[in-house]
């Protein structure tokens, strides 16, 4: 079996991708603590391997779909994404012609998100090119000199 030493930690691995110990003889591979993937923005914070958003420091209750879509979007944080990546990241499949199922749930995301941080828009549309999620505060429409 072969293995491949890295020089920068000092760490052999082999070809599969497992860690072997430098001081055990070859073939008897250590345990690593893997610290799970925390996706952190303002006051959100993704953790996919858990399927745990938390919003302020409070779970924030998503679909299984709004979970991925929203996993997919914080990754790629002030990036446009694609429907069809985001259609591939939630259901795992081609984004058919005339299909609006990313726009529903990114929707239901969208009001999930307001009602979890009010005053922050975070979900924004370019139309014909995708979403970007990029949280920002929210214009307010009506102030005291258009309410008249």
């Amino acid at each position: 079996m072969s293995s491949v030493h890295d020089s920068f930690t000092g760490v052999s691995q082999r070809d599969n991708g497992s860690a072997l110990d430098p001081v055990q003889p070859e073939g008897v591979m250590s345990i690593q603590e893997v610290e799970p993937e925390v996706l952190r923005v303002g006051h959100l914070e993704v953790r996919p391997a858990e399927s745990l958003v938390l919003a302020k420091g409070r779970p924030l209750h998503l679909s299984v779909r709004e979970h991925r879509l929203l996993v997919e979007l914080v990754r790629r944080r002030d990036r446009i994404v694609s429907r069809e990546a985001l259609y591939t990241a939630a259901w795992g499949g081609d984004l058919r012609s005339g299909d609006r199922s990313v726009d529903v749930y990114v929707r239901k995301l969208r009001v999930k998100l307001a009602r979890a941080l009010p005053g922050w828009q975070c979900i924004h549309t370019h139309v014909g090119f995708g979403y970007r999620f990029s949280p920002e505060r929210s214009h307010l429409f009506h102030t005291a000199t258009t309410a008249r």
